[in-house]
């Protein structure tokens, strides 16, 4: 591999940042040893793609960001804006402004776009209101009476991306947000997470289309059997095809 072109290092060294700092977390499905020493940070305002194959621990970090049950955290700390979120459970991460925007999306069944955006918003920290929300996502606005679970893949995705800007928000989680979508779908939530970009609102990417999160996204982590393997620029990646071979099979 390229060592001028390729910025590996170990966890431990990667930059500080005072808005979102994971530090040397440890987290465990059973008996399961899944994230091993991940240490990454997000600046105010970046949006940071959690790259790497299938297996090797970008949703389990992820999950133990937002605090969910599974995997357990085990060692380690996680800051946002100050707070330590490696003490809380998953509903005070949410109200801290951590929201996760699952793989499987979670639409509530029965209830319309409408419902499961204002059923968000119940929760203590109000985020972007409905009419701001139909601005920047359009076509919810057409689909508000409709069942949730009936709208198509894609605009599930949107329902699901919108559903985490109507809570209290600091750090959007986004896991596969183009995972099963027809690739001009894929294009319309991209226009959609640039927009967010352009919001400065921070954000954690995992995606196996690499490609796509690295145009997106301003710095990477790859990681490697629940290791954080490299540390750089999203440009860094785009450049060094030998790294995206090895790691990432681009």
């Amino acid at each position: 591999m390229n060592a001028q072109a390729t910025d590996i290092r170990p966890a431990a060294a990667t930059e500080t940042a005072s808005f979102f700092k994971v530090d040397n977390i440890h987290a465990y499905y059973g008996e399961s040893y899944i994230v091993q020493g991940v240490s990454l940070s997000v600046n105010h305002g970046e949006i940071l793609a959690l790259l790497g194959r299938n297996g090797a621990g970008k949703t389990s970090t992820l999950r133990t960001i937002a605090r969910l049950d599974n995997p357990q955290l085990q060692a380690g700390e996680i800051w946002l804006d100050g707070q330590p979120v490696h003490a809380m459970k998953s509903f005070e991460a949410a109200q801290a402004g951590i929201q996760l925007v699952p793989e499987d999306r979670r639409i509530i069944q029965g209830l319309t776009v409408e419902e499961n955006l204002t059923l968000a918003q119940v929760a203590p920290g109000k985020g972007w209101e409905l009419d701001r929300i139909y601005g920047h996502f359009p076509r919810l606005a057409e689909r508000r009476r409709q069942e949730g679970t009936t709208l198509s893949g894609g605009e599930q995705q949107m329902l699901a991306i919108a559903r985490a800007l109507a809570r209290d928000i600091k750090l959007l989680l986004l896991d596969e947000p183009y995972e099963g979508l027809a690739p001009v779908i894929v294009q319309e939530i991209e226009g959609i997470l640039k927009e967010i970009k352009e919001l400065g609102i921070t954000s954690i990417i995992v995606e196996q289309n690499a490609i796509a999160a690295l145009k997106l996204a301003d710095r990477a982590v790859i990681l490697d059997t629940g290791e954080v393997v490299f540390v750089g620029s999203a440009q860094d990646v785009l450049d060094n095809a030998e790294l995206r071979r090895e790691y990432l099979a681009v």
